[in-house]
């Protein structure tokens, strides 16, 4: 969504970079460039002053003309207050004191109300939580229904006492739902009303209704990103008309050009609390200001990649694998495995695109096919457990056998046999530059023997700067992994790197191992 509003910034910031010296016409002309850049991006006006007010007066102070680095003090200034502009702070749901907690669900019509309520009630249990969906959209053909689906994906129970399509009182569904849940012990009750539009004076009505009869912890506003400047007017109306604590953006996978989330905290005062981008129910999470910011900016998106890192990968099957790695015993069913942890992070693409300075290679990434991915999938399946633990026995006959079986050709199996190799290996020479445990170079000789101070080799650890990230985690070596296509993303090609990380970002402080951050 923030593709077009983050090249332009990018570019324009990128101008910056080689100058050592920032006048006052240099200032002006990059804000001037930046007030172009949030307008077509549908950044409402008023914002938009605002941001580029405290960008100026900032940038010709005298922690800019005093910098030793002035266009790089510029660009920490520009991602500071987008920062601001989105909130400031990560705003985490307030639970009550005694259970249950009660949100409210409230939106436009099509804003995806329904869908987003399962993907909360999920992300609830996720967290430990026991929550309860309540169908009190009562106007909209199979609207319970359709919620009674979504719960059912989620694992997540539905209290539907009345059958919907123009029958039942929401209001009263409501009330009756706190009492159902207490006595089923759910400490969370997710109230799914019926969307409305904004001049619509009796369905605002009923949503106050609902509003007073059940006196929610959180009053959610649920705006589809997409919609534009009209966000603006739309989040106005409900605060008026229902009033709310936190706004949900939806929708943003799409390709609208995403001033909403730009505009919708700095005018309503609520904060954005969460994010849906996609329609499977995990495509859900907490909103991060600074980590929008940083993806706005080109910057990357490092703590979500490895916050899924952590979710997707099995602790102690990575350090097995990292032991493996070490030591050069690493098989084709450990990479499986490890690629299958990969894609249930989610798209390889937007996996890559969290990396610093990924807006470079944007067109390599549009054009990535992860259809290769599930060709080098049923290459592995289709060979024996045999096989797999020892490619080094697959001969013509077996690849020819493995290339019937998984629907490709013998050069196939080839390319990846090969490839796997030289990955390796490669990643066996890495482990030894780094100095990692009695396995270390993957000298057979020196495998198990006693170091210098007659201890066991310890195995493979992860150099500082990678310790956010689990012990199995797939390097990413020259030429790309082993079942990525040739013509893939190269990283190597990326510029400014890590070094455009926001400044006290220290990825050796995080320790996802034990699932605490230090």
């Amino acid at each position: 969504m923030f593709d077009t509003l983050s090249d332009r910034l990018t570019s324009v910031l990128t101008n910056l970079r080689g100058k050592g010296r920032l006048s006052d016409a240099d200032i002006d002309a990059t804000a001037r460039e930046i007030r172009i850049a949030l307008l077509e991006a549908d950044v409402a006006l008023p914002v938009v002053r605002s941001f580029i007010k405290g960008v100026k007066e900032r940038a010709k102070g005298a922690e800019v003309s005093q910098a030793l680095n002035p266009a790089q003090q510029v660009i920490k200034i520009v991602n500071e207050e987008l920062v601001t502009v989105l909130g400031g702070e990560t705003r985490r749901l307030e639970f009550a004191k005694t259970p249950p907690t009660v949100i409210m669900l409230a939106g436009l019509q099509g804003a995806g109300k329904t869908t987003l309520a399962g993907k909360l009630a999920k992300w609830l249990s996720g967290q430990g939580h026991t929550p309860l969906l309540v169908a009190c959209d009562l106007q909209r053909p199979n609207a319970v229904n359709q919620l009674q689906v979504v719960g059912e994906r989620a694992g997540v129970p539905v209290y539907a006492p009345q059958p919907g399509n123009g029958v039942g009182d929401p209001v009263e569904v409501a009330r009756n739902s706190i009492e159902e849940a207490r006595r089923a012990q759910h400490d969370v009750v997710l109230v799914d009303t019926a969307g409305r539009l904004g001049v619509d004076e009796e369905m605002m009505k009923q949503a106050a209704d609902i509003r007073d009869a059940i006196t929610p912890d959180e009053v959610l506003f649920v705006l589809d990103a997409m919609i534009g400047q009209d966000a603006v007017n739309t989040a106005e109306a409900f605060r008026d008309g229902v009033g709310f604590s936190g706004v949900v953006l939806t929708k943003l996978d799409g390709d609208a050009r995403g001033g909403a989330a730009l505009s919708v905290r700095e005018i309503t005062g609520q904060p954005i609390m969460f994010a849906s981008s996609g329609e499977k129910l995990e495509d859900f999470d907490l909103f991060h200001p600074d980590r929008m910011a940083n993806r706005i900016l080109g910057m990357g998106d490092m703590l979500t990649l490895i916050e899924q890192a952590e979710q997707a990968f099995d602790q102690e099957q990575a350090e097995k694998a990292a032991e493996k790695l070490g030591s050069g015993q690493l098989t084709l069913e450990d990479f499986l495995e490890q690629m299958q942890a990969v894609r249930r992070m989610g798209p390889l693409q937007n996996l890559l695109g969290m990396l610093p300075g990924a807006g470079q290679m944007k067109d390599q990434l549009a054009n990535f096919d992860e259809k290769h991915l599930d060709r080098i999938q049923a290459i592995i399946r289709g060979m024996t457990p045999a096989e797999r633990a020892d490619p080094k026995i697959i001969n013509a006959s077996r690849r020819q056998r493995i290339a019937r079986g998984s629907g490709v050709t013998v050069s196939d199996i080839n390319d990846l046999v090969n490839r796997f190799f030289e990955a390796r290996k490669m990643m066996q020479q890495m482990a030894g530059g780094f100095g990692f445990g009695g396995g270390g170079g993957g000298s057979k000789n020196r495998k198990g023997k006693k170091g210098k101070k007659g201890k066991k080799g310890r195995g493979p650890t992860q150099p500082k700067g990678m310790r956010g990230l689990p012990g199995g985690f797939p390097a990413m070596p020259p030429g790309g992994m082993p079942g990525l296509p040739p013509g893939g993303p190269d990283l190597s090609k990326l510029e400014g790197g890590m070094n455009d990380l926001p400044a006290g970002f220290d990825p050796s402080k995080l320790n996802f191992g034990n699932g605490k951050k230090k």
